[in-house]
């Protein structure tokens, strides 16, 4: 679906259509070359509204950029190294307050992607196509933007609590000052639109090479199954992952961990749902530097993201692998107590040989290999990102074109989560053992024979989804869902070179309402308390 999405996103102009309602809340553009009333009716045009709800995606604090920083750092899987200032400085240290513009993008656009599916939905209910095809096709649109809403809320609800719920788009043209409703209601709203959206027939569960990228009801699957997981509702999670282990589902772990991350990994069979990055050639398509200023949201040509460039090491190198996160990888091995080193270490940071870490790159250039020139002098541990990067492709990248997918949802994260839903509801034997040491066998790591008791399950489910999943926005999540976060954060960032400090504070459990919106939604204002959330 690369070059599908590309395609798409040069037509895509509308992005969506809001008479009456301000700019920079609803998205407004030209109404002379779209009317609300008529445009909407053909199944051409839905689709391009349809692809106009998923180029929300790359829209500023989401996969382009800030979603990877905001994550990593706060997750304490990265930390900044000295060139990193601003925003993103600021996440890293806790030291972000309610003007903080990375996670005011994130609020902004996750509604923008709300608006944009509600006019889906909308103009859909208005259009009563007669043709059997454009009637399947409406119905599969449906399917795909109800899951985006739902992806959207489900950030909302988890980062913020209560949030403002904007379902129909005609009661958010006359309404558009919403109070905030309880958490407990949007997270029915995302059940509902999941429930909705994996019982349409017509949501294909595979799509042609070239729609690669779509939601397919796998996704939507998936995302429920966390849903219930984040929700404590052990059993749905559990019936919900299982259908995704047998048919009509054909997901397998990819063979090789690397190939998960790199720039062919459109084509493993682990994707459920990525974020679909082409790569940047030329000035042609536009600046390869989109994803920087506000305006990076209205540009449709570049669909690239700049996290290999910004993490990468031979290049602008804003981050370091944290510490902590270098120091998981080595573990005790039940079976004999000795120290071991897991071999997923390997695919994720640059570093030492007693670390683990990858020592080599340019593995495939043309001068042929080289060593990493690891910095022993540096206090910071001069460990850096190896997963998202193709260092072993060339030496340098020079600008910010990559176009390596962003792994949302995939099966190893799946069978992860089933295996704690076993665990959650005290089975701890076979099942979730089977399903814990899948996801090691691939990287080569030792087998599991037995996970011991619930307390221990727990432990090894926990690094578990650590090491296999560091890097990839997962971990700051599951700290906070299994309300470790400030314990761990504090006892992490405590042991930190150059850091020393215990930053989260109680009220890091909810991320700040923005500025933005309370300057702009009086209702929303007058429910915030203590000036934070």
């Amino acid at each position: 679906m690369k070059k599908y999405i590309y395609q798409l996103l040069l037509t895509v102009v509308l992005v969506s259509i809001t008479p009456g309602c301000k700019k920079s809340r609803l998205d407004l553009v030209d109404q002379s070359a779209y009317a609300y009333d008529t445009y909407f009716t053909n199944i051409a045009a839905l689709n391009q509204a349809t692809i106009a709800s998923y180029a929300t995606l790359l829209h500023p604090g989401l996969w382009a950029r800030e979603y990877y920083y905001i994550f990593d750092l706060m997750g304490h899987e990265a930390k900044r190294a000295s060139f990193l200032l601003g925003a993103e400085q600021e996440l890293g240290d806790y030291s972000f307050g309610t003007n903080n513009a990375d996670l005011s993008s994130l609020w902004s656009s996750l509604y923008r992607m709300i608006f944009r599916t509600n006019l889906v939905i909308d103009r859909a209910a208005a259009w009563n196509p007669t043709a059997t095809a454009d009637r399947a096709k409406l119905n599969q649109y449906l399917a795909e933007v109800k899951f985006l809403r739902a992806y959207a809320y489900f950030h909302l609800v988890t980062l913020w609590g209560d949030v403002p719920l904007y379902i129909d788009y005609q009661t958010t043209l006359n309404n558009n000052y919403l109070s905030r409703s309880p958490a407990a209601d949007v997270w029915k709203q995302v059940e509902k639109d999941l429930t909705e959206a994996a019982a349409t027939a017509e949501l294909p569960t595979v799509y042609p090479s070239a729609e690669l990228g779509r939601v397919t009801k796998g996704a939507v699957i998936a995302l429920l199954g966390k849903v219930y997981l984040y929700q404590k509702k052990w059993g749905p999670a559990q019936k919900e992952f299982e259908k995704l282990m047998g048919a009509p589902y054909a997901y397998k772990l990819d063979p090789s961990f690397d190939n998960v991350f790199s720039i062919t990994n459109q084509n493993t069979p682990e994707n459920i749902f990525q974020i679909m990055d082409q790569q940047w050639t030329d000035w042609g398509i536009g600046s390869p530097y989109y994803m920087f200023g506000n305006g990076a949201e209205q540009v449709g040509k570049q669909t690239h993201t700049g996290r290999a460039m910004e993490y990468g090491w031979n290049d602008w190198k804003n981050v370091y692998i944290s510490n902590a996160a270098v120091k998981a990888f080595t573990y005790t091995n039940p079976a004999n107590g000795q120290a071991y080193t897991d071999p997923r270490a390997k695919s994720t940071f640059y570093g030492t040989a007693a670390s683990g870490g990858e020592t080599v790159y340019c593995q495939q250039c043309a001068t042929g290999a080289k060593p990493y020139p690891f910095d022993a002098t540096d206090p910071q541990g001069d460990y850096r990102w190896k997963k998202y990067e193709y260092y072993h492709l060339m030496e340098k990248y020079g600008d910010p074109k990559s176009p390596i997918n962003g792994q949302v949802i995939r099966l190893a994260d799946v069978m992860l989560m089933l295996a704690e839903a076993y665990i959650q509801q005290d089975n701890t034997g076979n099942a979730p053992l089977a399903l814990i040491d899948s996801v090691r066998s691939r990287s080569n790591a030792f087998l599991y024979t037995t996970l011991g008791d619930k307390a221990n399950a727990m432990k090894i489910l926990m690094r578990e989804r650590q090491l296999e999943l560091c890097g990839e926005q997962f971990r700051y999540f599951d700290l906070l869902r299994w309300g470790i976060i400030k314990q761990t954060i504090n006892a992490e960032k405590a042991a930190e070179p150059g850091t020393g400090t215990q930053p989260f504070q109680d009220k890091h459990l909810l991320f700040p309402i923005p500025d933005a919106e309370k300057n702009y939604n009086p209702n929303v204002a007058k429910q915030v308390g203590n000036g934070w959330n």
